[in-house]
């Protein structure tokens, strides 16, 4: 504890805030941004929490930091579809598709993305809220970008439509894919699919719509 305390040069900074962003991540692992203290993290990562807060402003920057992380992270690794079935819309539905999938099994991105506006940009700084947002904007154009190569026939503005709208739908449907353990065992005694499964098929139909949606208002 007292060797971060004396961390003063830039690179044993940045080692410092990296441990707790990593600490932070691994334990979202198994719970939610809700069930997480400042004080447990910081006695996970093994300092007070005013040693904490000499390099995050506060519990919910060091978040809004692994989100801006996991997100980057997410856009690097997806990989859209080059080829497509035969029907109307295949190339949209693959694409769509895709994203839909990449997003709703990286559960660390869709928890994070679940609790921004309503947890994540409470208590936080002018200056934690400004940059958040702009690397927020830049990953939603990266994203737009990413769509509108795959879809060639989506307007500029209609491919920032859909990646905004990728990030309101998981922000919407994920929190109905953690129920309670009562509300686990209603849907199963009506024979309801299990919440995982839902949340998987609506984010898909959703951002399948959404596409398809776009891309027959640009034709018209």
């Amino acid at each position: 504890m007292s060797e971060f305390r004396r961390a003063r040069r830039p690179e044993h900074v940045e080692a410092r805030r990296t441990a707790i962003l990593e600490t932070a991540s691994s334990m979202l692992r198994s719970r939610s941004v809700s069930d997480i203290s400042l004080r447990e993290l910081s006695d996970e990562v093994g300092l007070a929490k005013s040693n904490v807060l000499r390099y995050f402003d506060s519990r919910e920057a060091i978040f809004l930091e692994v989100l801006d992380r996991t997100w980057g992270e997410w856009l690097d690794s997806l990989d859209l579809p080059a080829s497509f079935g035969d029907g109307p819309f295949a190339r949209e539905v693959a694409v769509a598709t895709e994203i839909a999938w990449s997003a709703g099994t990286n559960h660390l991105l869709c928890e994070l993305i679940s609790v921004t506006a309503s947890v994540l940009e409470r208590n936080i700084s002018v200056e934690v809220a400004r940059t958040f947002k702009q690397r927020a904007a830049a990953h939603t154009d990266r994203l737009a970008a990413l769509v509108r190569a795959a879809v060639p026939a989506l307007s500029p503005e209609a491919a920032g439509h859909f990646a905004g709208a990728v990030f309101v739908i998981v922000a919407g449907l994920w929190p109905y894919a953690q129920p309670t353990e009562s509300v686990r065992a209603a849907t199963a005694e009506l024979g309801m699919p299990a919440a995982g499964e839902m949340f998987q098929s609506g984010l898909t139909e959703g951002l399948v719509n959404q596409l398809v949606g776009l891309v027959a208002r640009s034709a018209g």
